[in-house]
C-alpha cells in the first residue's frame, strides 16, 4: 500500500494518474506515451522535494512504514538464512531478529531490529523496541559468530529500548551495558548499518562496530525528537524543533568526522520507494567494508574498534 508523508502530497495526484492510465491501457489502446511524460514529471518533482528536506522530514522518512526492515535486507542481500530464537534465560524477543546466513557465499551472522507494518505485526514486534532478552539473544548469537570466526552484520532501526516496568525489572540497562562491553572485544569484523531510527542505547547495544554506516535518510541520536522536546519544553509536539537542535541526520553525523564511516545513498524518494535498488546500494557498500576488514587480524580488529570509539571523546584540561 502506498503511503505518503505530508511533504510528499504534491506527488499524490501524479502517481494516481499514472496508476489509472496503466489500468486503462489495453492491447488496442495504449497510453504509454502519456505515462512516460507523467513519470518524468513525477521524477523531477520528487527530486525537487527531496533536495530540500529539513531534519524533521528526514526523521519522518526514517520511520516510514514501507522502509525496508532487517528481514527485508535478509531476504534481498543474504542467502541460506537460519534464525535463532531466545536468550536461554527468559524468552524470545521478536523486536530483534538474529541468525546465520551467507553473504556472497561466505557464512556470516546477521542481527537487527525488526518493526512491523500493520497493527498486528507492530504489536508483535513491540514497535521495534527490544526488551533485555532481545539484547541477550543478540549477544548469544554474536558470541557464537565469534566462536566460528564469522563476520557480524547488524541493522539498527529502533526508537529505543523498551522502557516498561518488566524490562527494567529484568535488567534492561545491564543488558545494554553488557553488550557494549562484549561487542568492543569481539575478534571478528562487525559492520553496523543504521537503516531507519538509531535511538539511544537501544540502538547502541548492537552498534559497536568496526564500521558504522548510515543510510541516506536514516537518523541517529541519543533520544527521539519527541522525547527531547518533552524533556526540554514539556511538550512532545515540538519534535520538529528538537530535530533541528539534535542534528540527527546522516549528513549531520558524517560532518562530525568520527562517528560513522560511510553514508549509503538511497533511491530518489527514499529506500521505501524501491527496495530492490536500495538493496543493491547497501550490498555494494557492505561488500567494500567487509573486504577491508578481512585484511585485519583479530587483534587488529579489536584495536581498530577501540581507537574508533575513543576518537569520539575529547578531554579538556583546565
Amino acid at each position: 500500500m502506498q503511503f505518503y508523508l505530508d511533504f510528499e502530497k504534491p506527488l499524490v495526484d501524479l502517481d494516481q494518474k499514472i496508476h489509472e492510465l496503466r489500468g486503462y491501457s489495453t492491447e488496442k489502446v495504449s497510453f504509454s506515451s502519456d505515462i512516460v511524460k507523467l513519470e518524468k514529471k513525477a521524477e523531477k518533482l520528487r527530486e525537487e522535494i527531496f533536495a530540500n528536506l529539513n531534519r524533521w522530514q528526514r526523521t519522518q522518512l526514517a520511520r516510514h512504514v514501507n522502509r525496508p526492515f532487517t528481514l527485508d535486507f535478509v531476504n534481498h542481500i543474504f542467502t541460506e538464512w537460519f534464525e535463532v530464537h531466545g536468550d536461554r534465560n527468559f524468552r524470545d524477543d521478536p523486536a530483534i531478529v538474529c541468525g546465520f546466513a551467507r553473504f556472497d557465499g561466505q557464512p556470516c551472522c546477521v542481527i537487527g531490529h525488526q518493526k512491523g507494518r500493520d497493527t498486528k505485526e507492530k504489536v508483535y514486534r513491540n514497535f521495534g523496541m527490544p526488551n533485555p532478552e532481545g539484547y541477550r539473544k543478540a549477544l548469544r548469537v554474536m558470541q557464537m559468530a565469534e566462536q566460528f570466526g564469522l563476520p557480524i552484520f547488524t541493522f539498527v532501526d529502533t526508537p529505543g529500548a523498551f522502557p516498561g516496568i518488566g524490562a527494567e525489572e529484568r535488567g534492561q540497562a545491564e543488558a545494554i551495558a553488557r553488550n557494549l562491553r562484549e561487542m568492543a572485544a569481539l575478534t571478528v569484523p562487525v559492520i553496523v548499518t543504521v537503516t531507519g531510527e538509531g535511538g539511544s542505547g537501544g540502538a547502541l547495544a548492537i552498534a559497536v562496530g568496526n564500521r558504522v554506516l548510515m543510510m541516506e535518510y536514516s537518523v541517529y541520536a541519543v533520544i527521539s525528537p519527541e522525547g527531547c522536546a518533552a524533556i526540554l519544553w514539556s511538550d512532545g509536539t515540538k519534535g520538529p524543533v528538537a530535530a533541528e537542535a539534535l542534528k540527527l541526520t546522516a549528513t549531520d553525523i558524517a560532518d562530525l568526522g568520527c562517528v560513522i564511516d560511510d553514508v549509503i545513498p538511497e533511491p530518489v524518494g527514499g529506500a521505501h520507494t524501491d527496495h530492490a535498488k536500495a538493496m543493491i546500494l547497501v550490498k555494494s557498500v557492505l561488500k567494500k567494508h567487509l573486504g577491508e576488514l578481512k585484511k585485519l587480524s583479530p587483534q587488529e580488529l579489536v584495536e581498530q574498534r577501540y581507537q574508533k570509539f575513543r576518537a569520539m571523546t575529547r578531554v579538556e584540561k583546565e
